[in-house]
């Protein structure tokens, strides 16, 4: 079973981030520019906030706001749900499911250190089940 640290060793840790002042539309066009569902809100260096397309579809468009005027920290998720590096892939996906998340922060002595989305843990998932799968083969056919 991958752990977290496993999937940001295959793509990477950066992470991209925005900060609590900068508008909504600062945020989309970071979101637009790498082609990713959810920004990082960093203070300094320390995680204060998430915002996704999801805050962005319900908290801006569905209201009738402006992107152009709005800050951020008026509409980001402040109780940030994270994980750390040395999770497993199954403990994310219930904590995915049960908050109904598809971004997590990953924070390692109280640093990000990377982010990972649904899709990261279905591929993770899918690579164990393929190995597996090899793996049993090969015992069969011996």
């Amino acid at each position: 079973m991958q752990t977290v640290a496993d999937i940001l060793d295959g793509k990477g840790r950066t992470v991209w981030s925005v900060k609590p002042t900068d508008t909504v539309l600062d945020a989309l066009r970071v979101m637009a520019e790498h082609d990713i569902g959810a920004v990082a809100v960093v203070d300094g260096e320390k995680l204060v906030g998430i915002f996704t397309e999801r805050d962005y579809a319900r908290k801006v468009v569905l209201i009738g706001r402006a992107s152009r005027d709005l800050a951020v920290q008026d509409i980001m998720v402040h109780k940030v749900i994270y994980v750390t590096p040395a999770q497993f892939v199954d403990d994310c996906m219930a904590l995915m499911t049960e908050h109904r998340l598809r971004h997590l922060p990953v924070l390692e002595d109280k640093r990000l250190t990377g982010m990972i989305s649904i899709g990261d843990l279905v591929k993770a998932t899918i690579e164990d089940h393929e190995f597996t799968i090899r793996e049993l083969h090969s015992y069969v056919t011996g």
